[in-house]
């Protein structure tokens, strides 16, 4: 069993790795790869508005609440 903040942490830093450590890869997977495309919309498309950073900040927000639910 990982500690749940410890897996909060890594997935604020990174998207779905808590939620890998904390025994459901697919999971982490599918919260990267989300993080990823979230990411390249706010640059590419958004062309680096404040609210698309925003969003992106609430969703790493939600990814570390839901691992730091799992690891628990």
């Amino acid at each position: 069993m990982v500690n749940a903040i410890l897996a909060a942490i890594l997935s604020f830093i990174i998207p779905g790795l808590g939620q890998a450590i904390a025994g459901d890869i697919k999971k982490g997977i599918i919260f990267f790869i989300i993080a990823l495309v979230l990411g390249t919309i706010v640059i590419y498309v958004l062309k680096g508005a404040t609210w698309g950073y925003i969003i992106d900040l609430i969703y790493s927000i939600y990814v570390a609440y839901d691992a730091y639910q799992m690891a628990q």
